[in-house]
């Protein structure tokens, strides 16, 4: 049973996500589509953005795809992205830094594991150089992230746990579906903003689950 798997059809943990066909099924923590959210957040909560460095790991399936979607809504957004890798803190360094050169220019940090091992490095490199930046998951944004918009850890959990119930009473896993998140979580750092220079819309601020003060 996982609860928060990126691609397990990509990671060789199941055959589809309709029909897991073995002994293992669960819950992914997101579905590509959000790419072209975090892109809209963005855009809305940082309008003179037109450039963005994506930040992924080559080195698993969700990095490839998860870029491959912000990259096809790109341009309904008029923004260019770029891709960064996170295989050590050293590249992340050099690329923030590079990419930084260029006026208006912010960060999109895709669900990797090592964005999550590098995640000091990269919240302060986005405050060094003023990059507004979007994260996968709050707890970038509860140690100085900027926004977050992802999944409720707390409701995957919970759903996981229903699915354990199921088998332990007799259902077999191969017979139960892979299911997306039903509940995703907005959150804001206002402090963060404020260092940016950033005036958050009253209607994002609207929509979050949470604001950090």
């Amino acid at each position: 049973m996982f609860a928060t798997v990126g691609d397990p059809v990509g990671g060789g943990f199941v055959e589809s996500l309709a029909r897991p066909g073995g002994n293992i099924t669960g819950f992914v923590i997101f579905e590509y589509a959000i790419g072209a959210k975090w892109l809209e957040l963005l855009r809305e909560i940082s309008p003179s953005t037109t450039r963005v460095a994506v930040l992924r790991d080559p080195a698993v399936a969700t990095g490839p795809g998860q870029f491959g979607a912000i990259q096809t809504a790109a341009p309904s957004c008029r923004m260019e992205v770029s891709p960064v890798n996170v295989r050590d803190a050293s590249e992340i360094g050099r690329a923030a830094t590079a990419f930084a050169q260029t006026p208006n220019g912010g960060l999109i940090v895709t669900g990797t594991p090592l964005a999550q091992l590098h995640r000091d490095l990269i919240i302060s490199l986005a405050a060094k150089h003023r990059l507004p930046a979007v994260y996968f998951e709050r707890f970038f944004v509860t140690d100085g992230g900027l926004i977050s918009y992802g999944a409720d850890f707390v409701d995957q959990y919970r759903r996981a746990g229903g699915y354990v119930h199921r088998i332990l009473n007799g259902d077999k896993p191969a017979d139960l579906p892979v299911q997306a998140p039903n509940k995703y979580e907005l959150v804001i750092n206002l402090k963060t903003a404020k260092a940016l220079g950033i005036s958050v819309p009253p209607s994002l601020l609207a929509r979050a689950d949470a604001v950090i003060e």
